[in-house]
Formats: structure tokens, sequence, C-alpha cells
């Protein structure tokens, strides 16, 4: 037997470093294990739990509590090829289904029969809606956050123990008129709860959390049941979990906890990163090791990622060591905007491409799912085909659609999905009235002046005028793509602002940065066109590798590429604009940094752009990234735009002049003035216009009118003194 072990003893040197030599070998006490990005963590925790059973621990007294079930059942399986089949006895899972499997078994002792249902989310948000609507506090007319949003901050509360009033305060400000409201809300939420014997997924954790506090029995009981507990990301725990660890552990204290602090990114979400750095105060005695081989990526990129981490407030000192020899220094990349970064990265991507890299080794991460919008342009119009995960694709965010159905109405009156869209926007017009509405436009030989002459006596009808008036002022003047966008985004406000009252900053922040796409299209039909290219089919991610990977960071987590761009490493993009008030969330940003940064196995790339499109405001100058500035230069390789393909490497300097040129001034298509004698024009023209696109001159009317057959648009009849032809 003592040959056996010994033998084992020998195998796990061999296949371990030191640092996870001695965490596997760890026989009993609190242990802390912080795990560096791309050190080994799960081999580190698999190894481990062989290693017990191997050394006689009985299978079911270990307990490891992953994040998801899958982590879980790959950790046992992987475990069971080095300790026998006697690893797959042991209780492995998530939080949630270890603490329901436990309420089944204790729940009588704080007044739930055993029979409690569990609700998902959506029964939890659709119990909220009519409890809100019971209480009166939403229904036809009345201005109330929705039941998405309702369920998210109760969430919080219950996860973070804080009262509703101190998370809206903190995290949704613009919903302040509502707090009584919502808190009396939340009360009787729970109420109902407790009184139909429901419980939703946070009361998993606090029932279970509240029985191990209160009775004494049965924290010994699983103390004596489970003398090994194992917990993976313990940087991702909340402080209900942590304190249920500590209970269950009573009396021997045979914790392992594995987590990186430098990853603690997921406080929107419940997570309380002082968990892992208050572990040794929570269990003393706990012995630290520290996992700082890194098998992922190269010194040069470690170098880098190190720097940025460094200079986090609060944290476990490490410094990352690469195990692959060789390497690059990652690139930054300084563009004149978010344009010219869309264009460098859409040439490096296809420059890898033909080295034969695949497409689902490189991916582009960001902040902020709006971010890429820009970019999906480029990609498409490049014949890229990409994958976007976190967030939505630009066309699919329901109010870019709603803006976007504004614009195809000018360009065609007739197109029923999009009115049938922008006429739902109007409070109390529903889908009988907008089959009117559209009826009345099939039967005008002018559909845009048959809206805005609309007869009707509902209370509805005056906007719908509203609207139309609107629309063929707008489609019969000269007013350039970027500030017709302007002028529709000021009607569709007050609807964004009603539809989706949770988060209107957040969107309308996405309708800036669409207009702000816009200023790189002549006309409207050729925006539009590049907006409707097919999107990529959407599929399990077993079907993405032929697909370059967008993502946001927080769904980047755990994931790796050979080849990242980090794009919009300015302030108010990255660090978020939301975050600049509190330090704790600058030092979480700090920390999502980080996160990306080590993404990338082979290739990083650190994009700010020098200008960026700010609400409000239109194209402003933009700051670089605090956590740019924190990087030393000599770790990085400076490019621009004008030096790529020109052999421009490692000599490029941050004192190259960066290639600027004046937004809104095109070498092109001239303007014909209708002063003109005859106005300028000829049958037989072929003119470009600000929303219809291009087209041929029909007929010349008169001095101001001209008859012009568009290419997409169909024919329209337009005066030169309200709008604006280009010879092309």
């Amino acid at each position: 037997m003592e040959k056996d072990i010994k033998k084992r003893q020998i195998l796990f040197e061999r296949e371990l470093n030191s640092a996870q030599y001695q965490a596997v070998m760890h026989d009993s006490g609190p242990l802390l294990v912080i795990a560096g990005a791309g050190s080994g963590k799960t081999r580190t925790l698999v190894y481990r739990v062989a290693r017990l059973i191997t050394d006689g621990v009985e299978p079911s007294s270990i307990l490891l509590l992953t994040f998801t079930r899958k982590a879980a059942a790959t950790m046992l399986e992987r475990a069971a090829g080095l300790g026998g089949a006697g690893c797959q006895q042991v209780h492995g899972g998530t939080f949630h289904g270890f603490c329901h499997r436990m309420l089944r078994r204790y729940t009588h002792l704080i007044g739930f029969p055993p029979g409690f249902t569990i609700m998902d989310q959506s029964d939890s948000q659709d119990l909220i809606h009519l409890l809100a609507r019971q209480l009166e506090f939403s229904g036809k007319g009345k201005k109330f956050p929705s039941k998405g949003a309702l369920c998210t901050i109760f969430s919080k509360a219950a996860n973070s123990g804080s009262m509703v009033d101190e998370v809206i305060e903190g995290y949704y400000p613009h919903m302040a008129e509502h707090t009584q409201a919502i808190s009396t809300l939340f009360q009787a939420y729970k109420d109902y709860k407790r009184a139909h014997a429901l419980m939703d997924y946070d009361d998993l954790l606090l029932h279970w959390l509240r029985i191990l506090r209160e009775f004494e029995d049965v924290r010994r009981s699983i103390s004596e049941t489970y003398r090994f507990i194992m917990i993976d990301e313990y940087q991702d725990t909340n402080s209900a979990q942590a304190e249920m660890v500590r209970f269950m552990a009573q009396g021997h204290n045979n914790v392992m906890a594995v987590g990186d602090d430098s990853q603690s990114i997921y406080s929107f979400r419940g997570a309380n990163f002082k968990n892992i750095l208050d572990f040794p105060k929570l269990f003393p005695g706990t012995r630290i090791i520290k996992l700082e081989k890194n098998y992922r990526t190269t010194q040069p990129n470690l170098d880098c990622t190190n720097a940025i981490i460094a200079n986090a407030r609060q944290k476990f000192t490490k410094h990352l060591t690469a195990h692959r020899p060789g390497g690059s220094r990652p690139i930054l990349f300084i563009g004149m905007d978010e344009e010219e970064q869309a264009r460098f990265i859409v040439q490096s991507i296809r420059q890898y491409l033909e080295k034969g890299v695949e497409p689902g080794e490189i991916a582009v991460l960001f902040r902020a799912a709006f971010h890429s919008f820009g970019l999906e342009t480029h990609l498409n119009r490049a014949g890229i085909s990409f994958v976007k995960r976190g967030g939505m694709r630009l066309v699919d965010a329901a109010h870019i659609k709603d803006l976007i159905c504004l614009l195809r109405i000018m360009i065609n009156p007739l197109d029923r999905l999009s009115l049938n869209r922008v006429l739902l926007l109007i409070d109390r017009l529903g889908p009988k009235s907008a089959e009117k509405v559209y009826e009345a436009l099939v039967r005008a030989d002018l559909p845009l002046r048959a809206l805005s002459e609309f007869k009707a006596r509902a209370v509805w009808a005056g906007e719908v005028r509203e609207l139309g008036g609107m629309l063929l002022s707008l489609s019969e003047s000269s007013t350039d793509l970027q500030n017709l966008l302007k002028k529709l985004m000021k009607w569709y406000r007050p609807h964004l602002e009603s539809k989706y009252f949770d988060d209107y900053p957040k969107r309308l922040q996405e309708l800036e940065q669409l207009r702000a796409i816009s200023a790189n299209y002549q006309d409207a039909i050729e925006f539009l066109s590049d907006l409707a290219l097919d999107p990529p089919e959407a599929g399990e991610r077993g079907d993405e590798s032929g697909k370059v990977v967008l993502s946001t960071i927080h769904s980047a987590k755990g994931l790796e590429w050979k080849v990242v761009f980090l794009i919009s490493l300015c302030e108010g993009r990255f660090p978020s604009h939301f975050a600049e008030s509190r330090p704790d969330e600058i030092e979480e940003e700090r920390r999502l940094f980080y996160v990306a940064a080590t993404r990338a196995k082979d290739h990083l790339y650190l994009c700010y752009p020098s200008f960026v499109n700010v609400q409000g405001a239109g194209l402003m100058p933009a700051k670089p990234s605090r956590f740019l500035d924190e990087i030393p230069e000599r770790l990085l390789e400076v490019r621009r735009l004008s030096q790529v393909g020109k052999g421009q490497g490692a000599s490029a300097s941050k004192a190259a002049t960066p290639r600027f040129e004046q937004k809104g001034v095109q070498k092109g298509p001239k303007t014909v003035s209708s002063g003109s004698k005859g106005n300028g024009f000829k049958a037989g023209d072929r003119v470009r216009h600000s929303i219809f696109g291009k087209g041929t001159v029909l007929e010349v009317i008169d001095k101001v009118r001209v008859k012009v057959l568009f290419d997409a648009a169909g024919e329209k009849t337009l005066r030169l003194d309200f709008t604006s032809l280009a010879l092309v």
C-alpha cells in the first residue's frame, strides 16, 4: 500500500509543477489557492480529488462546489481517469443544486413543506408583474420598471443583503421616483412566496444559510458528512455562499478554495470581491499557495498583464511567468477614431487568415456590446463571418430596430412591417388601428402626406399626424444622414424612455453610436443595405469554429484565443463612465481589463481611438484609458493604420504622427445648385440623394422640380428648393 502511494506521489510530482503539487498534497486545514490566469487551476482541483480518493478518503465525504454543473462533471470525469471510478461518487455540483438537495431534507425546519416549488427566472418575473398590477403600480398608461429590471433589483438586494432603496440609489438612480413602490413590491413578493411555498434561485441559497445559522445539529451533521470541501472560482462567490461554506466546515475547516482575486468581475451578479481577500480571516490558519506558472501565453504578454494588475489597490500580489518560450510584445494601435480602429482590425484579421490562422482562433473583445457595432458593418462588408457573444448584434437590439424602421418608412412608406412597428410605439394605438392606418396609406398617391393628414377621432390620431408630418418634412429636406437620424431620435426619445424605462440611458448611448456609424455613408440606402446584410447563422458553439468571435469581456472569461483584439480603450468606454465616481467599480474595471488581456495565447492588440462619438456632443477627443497609461511604454509596440503594410514593426514609436482626415470633407460628387440655369440637371444624369441613394433623372420638370427613378426607392418627384441632389 505504501509502495502504491509512493508511486502515485512520484507520478503527481512529475505531472504537476511545484505549487500545484503542494496544493494537491495538502492534507487538512484551510487552503487558499490563488490561481493566476492560465495557471492550471482545474488541473489542480482534479488531481487533488484523485489524490484524496487514492489515499483512502471516502468519496461521499468530499464536496466539490462549482458554478456550473458541466464544470463539476468534467472535473470528476477527469479525476476518475487518475484515481479510479470512485471519483465519480464525489458530491459535485453548483451551490444552487447542493442547496436544493439540502432544503428538500431540512426545509420543514423553517416552515416550508418539502414539496416547495422552485421558480425559474421567467416565473419570478411573471409573479412580480402580477403583483405590480395588483398593487396598481403598473398598468395601462403607467410608467413603471419592467418585470425583468425589478427581478434584477430584487436579486441584487437578496444576494448582497442590501435594502432595495440602497440598490436603486447605487445602480438605478433614474428609478428613484419609484423607490417606495419597489420596496413595497419587494415585500409583497417575499410574502407571496412564503404563503404559496415558492422559492426562487436566490431563496435556495438564503434559506439554506438560514438553516445553517439557526440549527446547530444541522451544521454538525453537514460538517461530519463532508470532511473535505473544495470550491472552484471562489472569487465569484457572494456573501451568503462564503458564510455557508464557513458553517458547513465547522469542526474540521478542511476547505480548499481556488480562485483568482484579479479575475473577480461579477459584482453585478452579487459576487463579493472581498470574499477571497478575507478567506484567511474567515478561516484562521489558512495556508496560501500561489499558482504563478502560466501555460497559456508568452512572457511579453504576461509582462503587460502583470503591469495591468500591479496597480490594483487590494490584491494577493503575484507575478505570472510563462511556461512557453518566445513571443512578441503586445501591440498598441492608435487610430484616429473608431472607424479607423475597425479598418485596422479587419485588415489585421485578413492577414492572419491568409497566414492560416483559423477564424475561431481570433477574438475581438469589448467592454459593452455597442462598442462593436461599427466593426460589425466592416466585417460584413469584408465578407468575414463572425459570431457575437454577450449582448446583441447591432441590428438585433429592439431600440436599434425601432430607429431603423423610422428610416425605412421614409424610403418606403408602404413597408408594412416597419410601419406597424413604429405605429405600435404610440400610446393606446393597437394592432387593429395600425392596420387601418396602413390601409389609408395604400389608397393614397402620396403615402407620407396621407400619414400627415390621417383623419380619425382616436386619441392617438394627433401623434400619427405628427409622425407623418415629420417624416414628410425630412424626406423633402437636404439634411445629411447623421442629422436626419438625430431628428428621428428626437421624435423617438420619449417612446424610448417609456418603452425601455429600465435602461434607456444605455440604449440612448447605443443609438448615438449608430448615428456615429452613419457618418461613413453618403445616403440611407447604402447605410441600410450594410445593416441588413445576412447575419451569421445562430447555432451551437460547435458550429462557430469557422467564425471570428466578437465578445463582451464578461462572456469571454475562461476562454482563450491565439489572437485577441481589445477595442475602444479610452476613458468613458473602458473604464465605463458609469464607474467613474465609484472607486470599487474602477477597481473591478481594472480586473476586467486584466481578464481580457489574459485571453490571448499568442498575439494581443490594445486598440485606442483618439476620437469617439459622445452622446449629445458628437465626435470628441478621447483620453487613453487610465489602464493603458499604467503599462510601461517599453512593454508595448505602437502602431498606427498609416504604418500597417509598410514594414513598420518594433521601430514604431509613440512619436509617430497619426494620419488625420477632416470628418465630413469628401472628394466626390458636387451638389448642383437649383439656382443655375435650367437647374443644372438633364434626363439621364446619375444622381445621389442623402436618403434615397443613387438614381437616374427621368425628367426635368422645371427650374425647381425633377423626377428621379431611384435604384432602391423607386420614382420620386423632388423640389430642389427643399432638397439637394449630387451628380455622381
